[in-house]
């Protein structure tokens, strides 16, 4: 804790290192976070991958051995057709009657050499007459044979008979339903997994959103002490100097100060935006970027001749202007230019922010807008995660990068909707 005297008061405030720690602490809290859910979305998906893969094995063995097992039935019933058609008086007729009428499962067609159909069973069609029954039997058996499901009998002497028939079949019922089951289970797996994943992103974000409102708001009342603190100063140093030109500049960046902390104090809760000038917005960002920047940075602006009217909270929009310029000016390594480019378009307002600095690799340009990414030797990647939250979430826009180029540059464009009112009146 620290304690300062100004007006015969004492004024006790939190260290700036107290501060810090307690940012620090709420912003490592929300990066474990991220990491937990990173971390459980790929145990999810290393999940239903094993979940798919022994599901797939497990069927396809079990397919394959109910498949030989028909295979070995449908041998057994064409023996026993086989034994019907050159029975004599020493064939036990009840026992191959059996084995022909304990099949009520697998289909099957019987086929002459002429390829036409002697007999059938366990056949399902929709036909309406006996003709068109008969073709679908035929169509169906060819399409057996085609397929190589079919054992052939041969009724002569000889294998080379040409006096032959042959019993076709098909897979029984619950063998294609089993085939299939597989690939439901694995639809159903994949639904419970994005749902999971989704659940997941939403309690992320919620609790992300939480420690947004709670950092911002702990970094506005640490700021807030110290501003008083400073305030009196100035009117003190007023008072007793008034003819110092330095003061004027030290009390508007005191109030510029007050500013940034109103800015964060108002993180969580939904300002209600009202009818502001862009061009005015965009105009107090470069006035105040020209007087903290190196003469060797130009910032250009490309405004419309007529008032362009958005609904927004200026205080916070002008800040993310803020820190795209600041974000540009590190990448230009403080030389450089910046075009600031404002377009009037019939549904909604465009905002592009250029720089000709080191640009952007494009494997990170995914992540920019991520808590806690940053390119930079210090910084806790912030500021474009909060730009991002004030234009999408305060301002119903987007954000984002339009093109950038390693050793080029890198152009950020907003785009923000207009209403039907401020559409009219535009």
């Amino acid at each position: 804790m620290q304690c300062g005297r100004v007006g015969g008061r004492h004024l006790f405030k939190k260290s700036p290192e107290d501060t810090i720690s307690s940012g620090l602490f709420r912003l490592l809290y929300c990066m474990q976070w991220t990491d937990r859910i990173r971390q459980t979305k790929i145990f999810l998906v290393i999940a239903a991958i094993m979940i798919a893969v022994v599901s797939l094995l497990v069927s396809h063995f079990l397919v394959r051995d109910l498949s030989n097992e028909e295979r070995h039935k449908m041998e057994t019933w064409a023996e026993a057709l086989n034994a019907l058609n050159n029975a004599d008086e020493n064939t036990d007729m009840s026992l191959v009657l059996n084995v022909i009428q304990s099949n009520n499962t697998i289909p099957v067609i019987v086929m002459d050499a002429d390829g036409k159909v002697t007999d059938y069973r366990n056949i399902d069609m929709d036909a309406k007459t006996a003709t068109d029954s008969d073709a679908f039997v035929q169509q169906y058996g060819k399409r057996m044979y085609q397929g190589g499901n079919f054992i052939k009998i041969n009724l002569g002497d000889s294998v080379q008979s040409k006096d032959y028939q042959l019993v076709c079949y098909d897979e029984s019922t619950m063998l294609k339903r089993l085939a299939q089951y597989p690939y439901w289970q694995l639809g159903i797996v994949m639904i419970f997994v994005v749902v999971a994943i989704f659940a997941l992103l939403a309690s992320k974000r919620a609790e992300q959103n939480k420690v947004w409102v709670g950092l911002s708001k702990e970094t506005a009342h640490q700021l807030g002490t110290p501003i008083s603190s400073l305030m009196a100063w100035v009117e003190i140093l007023k008072e007793n100097y008034p003819e110092d030109k330095l003061i004027p500049e030290m009390d508007k960046d005191v109030k510029r100060l007050e500013l940034i902390a109103e800015r964060f104090s108002k993180i969580g809760s939904l300002p209600e935006p009202v009818d502001a000038s862009m061009n005015e917005a965009l105009a107090h960002v470069v006035d105040y970027m020209n007087l903290r920047t190196s003469k060797k940075v130009e910032i250009v602006r490309h405004l419309p001749n007529e008032e362009v009217i958005v609904k927004m909270n200026p205080q916070l929009f002008e800040w993310v202007i803020e820190n795209l310029c600041k974000n540009a000016v590190d990448a230009m390594e403080g030389s450089g230019k910046i075009d600031l480019t404002l377009t009037d378009e019939d549904n909604r307002v465009v905002i592009e922010v250029s720089d000709n600095g080191k640009g952007i690799k494009k494997k990170d340009i995914k992540n920019v807008f991520t808590p806690g990414f940053t390119t930079k030797k210090r910084g806790w990647g912030l500021g474009l995660s909060l730009a991002k939250r004030i234009v999408e979430e305060y301002h119903r826009g987007r954000i984002f990068v339009k093109e950038s180029e390693v050793g080029v540059g890198t152009t950020f464009r907003i785009e923000l909707e207009k209403d039907e009112k401020t559409a009219q009146k535009s």
